[in-house]
């Protein structure tokens, strides 16, 4: 066992925050050997029962729960910041080019031990993650994952149409490739496997009709899409399944809306299509600095609300512009700011860091696994010094209270706020 005394910013099993100015945290094997969090609490409280167990004191410093990133891609880590007039071209231009190139197996464990390295950098201990429609870019990430003793979920993409050559698969291989990564991959150590269709206009009923089974046949695997982003996408996705009630419904004729599946985006939802997430279990990764750049729209976090739905932040690189959970933070309170084109609301800074957090872990189905510093999670925690910069120390002095300070982290804060990640009591950095 091993304590930490530092702040302990935690949640509670409603997504309440939980302070201890003066905390004590406390890591121990369970029963497998993996490192989880013992006790968690103020340290005059808890100190007596634990005083055998050796300490490391961070004065000045706040530990909190490694951040959940719901929704990335790592293979276009080169394409962060690649300008376009939309979700569409984007794609066309620069996505599937950069995506092509997973072919190559040395580019893709390149690009994944460099992804890897970025997002504990940003303090991102778990992540639900795009891979390329290449075995080889599955394999690269998780092997890299499975080094760093990392809780990772990816999966291979499947589209059969409506893709250039060099990404567009083949139905019947693709289906074959995925049953053969979901038996080498998930529940190994600490991986996860996501069935992942690109998003329904570039699969056949065939393909998602497969996913779909897949998804029935393994039901603790994750089902990894996208859905609403774009009114552009939403009216090709129109046009191809006629039958659907609305886009999000595609994915209800074919097996794939159940617990433990994400959406990206979600944006263009009315409420039968929020009460269909409710109903299923289902979650959205709301991806607020990609949906910002690509001008694809506001996520109406007031109608998640109101419906009572499962949702978390999520990065979304490469059309989000930031590794940063800090930066998805202040893009997500802009975008529940904005009242022109749905009800605008003011989110909690509290509710933001939940939402990239435990609620994010909730809304995966790893709720008491990931994202809080609770007795029984896994060990990942970020250590956060909030005088990491002059401003921000000048800012975070002057906060009244923790929704301040929270707050003047989210505004103000980046990597350098981010003075290590620990994932099973070893230093990512």
């Amino acid at each position: 066992m091993h304590a930490y005394r530092a702040s302990l910013l935690r949640f509670d099993s409603s997504g309440k925050p939980l302070f201890d100015e003066d905390g004590l945290l406390v890591v121990g094997p369970d029963p497998r050997g993996r490192q989880i969090f013992v006790a968690a609490g103020a340290f005059n409280s808890i100190h007596s029962q634990y005083a055998h167990v050796p300490v490391t004191h961070w004065p000045g410093r706040i530990i909190a729960p490694g951040f959940i990133d719901m929704h990335v891609h790592f293979p276009q880590t080169d394409i962060i910041g690649a300008p376009s007039e939309g979700l569409l071209p984007w794609l066309e231009n620069y996505t599937f080019p950069a995506e092509a190139r997973f072919a190559d197996p040395a580019h893709s464990i390149e690009v994944a031990e460099f992804f890897l390295d970025e997002m504990l950098r940003n303090g991102v201990t778990t992540s639900l993650t795009f891979a390329t429609s290449h075995v080889q870019s599955v394999d690269s990430f998780f092997e890299a994952a499975q080094r760093r003793s990392l809780r990772m979920i990816t999966g291979k993409v499947l589209q059969d149409r409506h893709s250039p050559d060099g990404v567009r698969d083949d139905t019947e291989q693709s289906l074959i490739d995925t049953e053969s990564l979901i038996c080498k991959w998930h529940n190994v150590d600490r991986l996860g496997y996501a069935i992942t269709p690109r998003f329904a206009p570039t699969s056949t009923d065939a393909q998602l009709r497969g996913a779909g089974e897949l998804a029935a046949k393994y039901p603790d695997t994750w089902i990894h899409s996208h859905v609403a982003e774009n009114k552009d996408e939403v009216k090709w996705a129109r046009e191809l399944f006629p039958k659907a009630r609305s886009y999000l419904d595609v994915y209800t004729g074919f097996g794939l809306m159940r617990e433990r599946a994400v959406y990206a985006h979600c944006i263009h939802f009315d409420d039968d299509d929020r009460r269909l997430m409710r109903e299923t279990g289902a979650a959205t990764a709301v991806s607020p600095t990609s949906n910002l750049f690509l001008g694809s729209g506001f996520f109406d976090f007031e109608g998640a609300d109101r419906i009572d739905y499962h949702y978390g932040l999520a990065s979304d690189v490469g059309g989000g512009t930031s590794f940063s959970p800090f930066h998805t933070m202040m893009a997500a309170y802009y975008v529940g700011r904005e009242g022109q084109t749905k009800t605008g609301i003011s989110i909690a800074p509290s509710e933001l860091w939940w939402r990239h957090t435990g609620g994010a872990a909730l809304a995966l189905g790893l709720d008491g696994v990931a994202g809080n510093l609770q007795p029984g999670c896994e060990a990942d925690f970020i250590v956060l010094n909030p005088k990491a910069t002059p401003l921000l120390a000048r800012k975070s002095g002057l906060a009244a209270n923790l929704e301040e300070l929270l707050f003047s982290m989210i505004v103000l804060g980046d990597d350098r706020l981010i003075e290590r990640t620990v994932i099973s009591q070893a230093s990512a950095h």
